[in-house]
């Protein structure tokens, strides 16, 4: 049991659960719950394998990539974080990357399970979470934007279950870039801490995100659909952002990365609002608390 848990707490599932919401709130940007399934088909057919298995997709590719970020995290995990499952010794590094080679296979077939595009995409994802395991995260102002990329293409994972929707709506993935690169910024002042100046940068690149999806809902006239889930967004990453302002030590930016990540899920319900899609607004809000209780059982970061 504590083997199957220490591989759980190598996988993140606070996080993954955030990264299912970003395939949901893309598929709602392209459109595809609102179209009409082919005649023959059961309707909860047609909605539910692309997108089930696009779900399935990100949750082996992000999974995947946090198992490889701790396996090649080990040497440094042991002085800064002797706790974790590899340099505790509950999880042997060999076996840790058989489970993330694994879960990265998974993400990759599954996505190519519905269109060659899609599975390029998937491939695309891992490979840029690799590249942010081994070398990216070593990068001032790269690393930061590799962790975004992963992000964005998530994002766009959703959205490609109509292909025709990326070119469309694929300019919209630069908004879950610019957020993710934020928070992987100021994630580094978790350990030892950080200054104030980046804190108040971030503050304002968070700005910017909430001002991209208020753009969006303006174009979609859907102002007062998205406005209860973007303010909800907005006290969830401002708060502990300016309690780690405030106080800007190990602890209280830790507590600020762990609220950004997680709201990622109100980022992604405020997505579907404004493209006029409740419902689906609705059911991506119903993860947060499930995210929640997952945070209290497992590491965010």
């Amino acid at each position: 049991m504590k083997k199957i848990t220490g591989y759980l707490r190598l996988m993140r599932p606070a996080n993954i659960v955030t990264s299912v919401a970003d395939v949901l709130a893309g598929a709602t940007i392209a459109g595809f719950f609102g179209r009409q399934p082919p005649s023959q088909t059961p309707a909860c057919l047609a909605i539910g394998i692309p997108v089930s298995a696009l779900a399935l997709s990100t949750i082996g590719l992000y999974g995947g990539g946090v198992v490889f970020n701790d396996v090649f995290d080990a040497e440094l995990d042991a002085i800064e974080r002797p706790e974790r499952p590899i340099p505790s010794g509950l999880i042997k590094r060999p076996e840790a990357a058989l489970l993330g080679t694994a879960l990265l296979i998974l993400g990759i077939l599954s996505a190519f399970a519905i269109t060659p595009l899609t599975g390029g995409l998937a491939a695309l994802i891992a490979l840029a979470a690799l590249l942010y395991d081994k070398w990216g995260k070593h990068h001032t102002i790269l690393g930061p934007l590799n962790m975004g990329l992963c992000r964005g293409l998530n994002l766009l994972l959703g959205i490609s279950v109509l292909p025709a929707a990326l070119a469309q709506h694929g300019a919209i993935a630069l908004v879950p870039v610019l957020y993710i690169a934020s928070i992987t910024m100021i994630s580094r002042g978790e350990v030892h801490g950080s200054g104030r100046n980046l804190l108040y940068f971030a503050a304002g690149l968070y700005a910017i995100v909430i001002g991209c999806i208020g753009a969006v809902a303006t174009e979609k006239d859907t102002v007062l659909l998205t406005l209860p889930f973007l303010l909800f967004f907005a006290w969830m990453i401002f708060r502990p952002l300016a309690k780690a302002i405030q106080e800007p030590i190990g602890k209280n930016i830790g507590r600020a990365v762990k609220a950004g990540v997680i709201a990622l899920i109100l980022m992604n319900a405020s997505w579907a609002a404004a493209f006029d899609s409740l419902y689906l607004a609705l059911i991506i809000v119903l993860l947060l608390p499930l995210s929640l209780w997952l945070a209290r059982l497992f590491a965010v970061t």
